[in-house]
């Protein structure tokens, strides 16, 4: 609940500032939860890593709309994109670095036994639960293959 407490006062201050780009990035996350919300049942509250999927989702969304606004040379539209995963990613945990995702893949590989690309699955669930939340899963996977070939 401490997130949409907080969103809340974010978007009052938004609104104050006349900040549009914040305002609708802050509203795109209170509409996604309350979505969930209502679909989960009603009257139930979110988890906090619910609500870190979530909000994960939507910069991921951003992202990949500009991506591929920039691939159709469409940098006026690409550029509002990531101006709202960057406020979007303003509510999740601190990211871990690389080194320090390939430091816990690297554990994981030795405490599972891993020998190969057979074994990504293994190593990839266990890493996944563990950083959630901190890290994204595309970064995990990438250096959990380089660790694994």
């Amino acid at each position: 609940m401490a997130l949409q407490e907080k969103l809340l006062t974010e978007m009052k201050n938004a609104m104050k500032s006349k900040d549009a780009v914040r305002l609708e990035s802050l509203r795109a996350i209170k509409a996604a939860l309350l979505l969930a919300k209502t679909e989960k049942s009603a009257g139930s509250e979110l988890s906090e890593e619910e609500e870190i999927k979530i909000v994960q989702r939507l910069v991921k969304q951003r992202k990949d709309s500009a991506a591929i606004y920039k691939e159709q040379g469409r940098a006026d539209l690409a550029e509002p994109e990531l101006a709202q995963a960057k406020v979007i990613e303003s509510f999740l945990p601190e990211q871990l670095s690389e080194a320090e995702i390939e430091a816990v893949v690297e554990k994981t590989i030795a405490s599972v036994n891993a020998e190969g690309m057979k074994d990504m699955g293994k190593v990839m669930g266990i890493v996944s639960k563990e950083l959630a939340g901190k890290a994204d899963g595309k970064t995990i996977s990438t250096i959990v293959k380089a660790k694994l070939q």
